[in-house]
């Protein structure tokens, strides 16, 4: 493999995770848009979310099989289809205005995005220096930062309107006036997700096109592993880690619309902007954090990070108005180096196993799928603010995580570079 190959290879991997970023970092934006065309209740609308990341649970290992067969580069073309196909059936979702239409297209394109990020994420570990796998792959993820920043201020932007009615004006008008107005709301993701789906499918074109280098990690991993996956404690643990970091992410994002206003009466389009300045801090937080990983192993970084996101979450938590806002804020530059930080941990030394045990943390994905949803129960239990103690609760685990993998010597990767 020449270095002017890596290269390209790396340039266009990480344009994969650019789109997954921008997919993805949309469902803040529907869960309010939809809950209001559709007339949804708070369970309801988190069912987008579960709608996404189940599919992480259910294609993730399926995807890894079959990029074991067929390669990196034929795994990461089918998802780019699937995750077109499933933009396009939008179009007709919110032409009949159909809650479980729109579910079904938002799994067809976390379908495809699985696809992707089992083959990117150690896609990416392994174009170069086993030692700086860490570093390359949380600057990749630093363009998945970029599209969490972009997604919801084009969608505020494009697909909200600012407008709610409220249960007497609709009670005020006619079915055909209300259903004009919800028809119009529903008709708002039209336009944005057709461009993102010919977006999607241009680039499907240019990975078919060029010729890509096949990564056979059993014989660029320095260590071969024998016997059963299952045997691997810290690939599980990793799982487990990425399982309720993922949750914890999707729980702080996704409500963070409705927090705003109930705890500091924002409304949705201004909320959904602070939602992008929180994901710019995001972004601001994968560079950052993979220049201090020349200075400090990865595991303590990710140790340090989530004790700090505990303590902002209780502030969320126990104070008022928009400090309480700006704690949420504050919490997403902390996570940022979590998820690559994660991953690169959980897969080290695997060797044959790699693709396999990828499959295995992408699925863990499914966390996003469970946590909301338990989380809109605790707040119609209690309140929204304090349901923000689900996520806190999370974090815990990817500490535990990183002190077990802060005695590992050999997974301490970066720090010296």
């Amino acid at each position: 493999m020449t270095d002017r190959k890596t290269r390209l290879a790396i340039i266009l991997i990480t344009s994969l995770f650019f789109l997954w970023g921008f997919a993805l970092n949309l469902n803040p934006i529907l869960i309010p848009h939809l809950k209001k065309a559709c007339q949804l209740s708070d369970f309801q609308s988190a069912l987008i979310d579960s709608a996404s990341y189940i599919a992480y649970f259910l294609i993730a290992l399926p995807a890894g099989l079959y990029m074991k067969r067929f390669g990196y580069k034929a795994g990461i073309t089918l998802g780019l289809l699937l995750f077109a196909v499933g933009t396009f059936l939008f179009y007709p979702a919110a032409e009949m205005r159909h809650f479980g239409f729109f579910l079904f297209a938002l799994f067809v394109i976390a379908s495809g995005l699985t696809m992707l990020e089992t083959a990117a994420n150690p896609y990416m570990t392994v174009l170069g220096d086993a030692d700086s796998a860490t570093q390359r792959l949380n600057f990749a993820q630093s363009f998945n930062g970029l599209a969490a920043f972009l997604a919801p201020l084009m969608g505020g932007t494009f697909i909200l309107s600012g407008k709610t009615l409220s249960g007497g004006e609709q009670q005020s008008m006619s079915r055909e006036e209300l259903d004009s107005f919800l028809n119009a709301e529903a008709s708002s993701v039209q336009l944005p997700f057709l461009i993102i789906g010919v977006t999607v499918l241009l680039v499907a074109v240019m990975i078919w096109r060029t010729a890509l280098p096949e990564i056979k990690e059993e014989e660029n991993s320095a260590n071969q592993v024998t016997g059963s996956i299952w045997a691997e404690k810290n690939l599980i643990l990793g799982v487990l880690a990425q399982f309720f970091y993922v949750g914890a992410q999707v729980c702080i994002s996704s409500f963070f619309i409705r927090f705003s206003d109930k705890v500091a009466g924002v409304d949705e389009k201004t909320a959904a902007y602070v939602l992008s300045g929180a994901f710019l801090s995001f972004m601001i937080g994968r560079f950052i954090g993979t220049y201090l990983m020349r200075f400090v192993a990865p595991p303590r970084l990710l140790a340090l990070y989530s004790l700090i996101n505990i303590a902002l979450l209780i502030t969320a938590v126990v104070t008022e108005g928009m400090l309480s806002v700006y704690a949420l804020v504050a919490v997403q530059f902390f996570m940022s180096i979590m998820f690559p930080t994660i991953f690169a941990l959980s897969i080290r030394g695997l060797g044959e196993k790699t693709k396999i045990g990828s499959s295995l943390v992408i699925m863990s994905i499914v966390g996003g799928a469970i946590f909301p949803v338990i989380m809109g129960q605790v707040s119609d239990v209690t309140s929204i603010q304090k349901a923000y103690l689900v996520p806190a609760v999370c974090f815990l685990v990817v500490l535990y995580f990183a002190i077990k993998n802060n005695s590992i010597k050999q997974v301490t990767m970066g720090a010296s570079h």
